[in-house]
């Protein structure tokens, strides 16, 4: 029997009605369903435990939300590589997988093993000051090092292994994965790239310098930032948009695609230019 672990965003589905139908399916079709405790939603059925032993015993988890829910527990499940079925809970995602009307058909699908894994990279940046590591942070979308409030430019020095790439004076810099470009990257002017390609991009956001542009450079080669010892004004690095911490001069980030991916569990044959199509007609 397969088991399966639910992730709800308990915004996006208010008194659990969705998440309830889907976990009365499962169990009438002899799937073993984890939960997490502080759902209070009671089964006898129902396998109720915290998040990482939810992650770590599902052969997949169900993610009900839209894209920057599955962005929140890629970063979990990095260290499970459990897969993960999105089902959109929003408006059209470029991650989410399933509809919200098409969940049984698609949960049919992987009952009867009609589904394929698509793998997404996902970066790994340590944060060094002086001699020591001081934070790890995974990413799926993107690795954001930008300036505080204050209305200062940030000054960074970025590198290829030893290799001086440039040195910039920008709102910001992004390091994104290919998942990531049409994210953040897109809005500062980056390329939209393949999601199933292994790259990272470079793109500056908002230069003081008409020649700087987005630099693409492969997966396993890693990007050092270091932040200027002149800088003055606080700098701040983000994973994905949603938890980070503030830099000091002198700072390095180094940043690295990380040792495991995000596995997509993909039941339909919608793909990521169908989706971009419609997407760039809301823009």
């Amino acid at each position: 029997m397969l088991k399966v672990g639910i992730f709800v965003n308990r915004e996006k589905d208010e008194g659990f009605k969705f998440t309830k139908d889907i976990i009365k399916w499962l169990l009438n079709n002899g799937f073993i369903v984890y939960i997490e405790y502080d759902l209070n939603i009671y089964n006898n059925n129902l396998n109720i435990v915290d998040k990482d032993l939810m992650y770590s015993n599902s052969d997949f988890i169900i993610v009900l939300g839209g894209d920057g829910t599955i962005l929140g527990v890629a970063r979990d499940l990095i260290r499970y590589n459990t897969p993960i079925l999105g089902v959109n809970l929003g408006n059209l995602g470029f991650i989410t997988e399933v509809e919200l009307k098409d969940i049984l058909n698609s949960l049919e699908n992987i009952k009867n093993g009609n589904y394929k894994i698509e793998e997404r990279m996902m970066l790994k940046a340590d944060i060094y000051r002086e001699k020591y590591k001081l934070k790890t942070y995974y990413a799926l979308n993107d690795v954001c090092i930008t300036r505080g409030y204050m209305l200062k430019l940030v000054k960074l020095t970025a590198f290829i292994g030893h290799n001086l790439i440039d040195k910039y004076n920008a709102d910001g810099l992004l390091i994104s994965t290919p998942t990531g470009s049409t994210a953040y990257s897109l809005s500062a002017g980056g390329p939209i790239v393949s999601p199933t390609m292994n790259l990272m991009l470079i793109t500056p956001i908002c230069p003081h310098s008409l020649k700087s542009r987005t630099i693409v450079v492969p997966d396993d080669d890693e990007i050092i930032i270091e932040v200027d010892a002149s800088q003055n004004g606080k700098v701040y690095l983000t994973a994905d948009g949603q938890e980070g911490c503030e830099l000091l001069p002198e700072d390095r980030i180094h940043i690295n695609k990380a040792q495991n991916s995000l596995r997509l569990i993909k039941t339909n044959n919608r793909s990521f230019y169908d989706i971009l199509r419609n997407k760039l007609k809301d823009r």
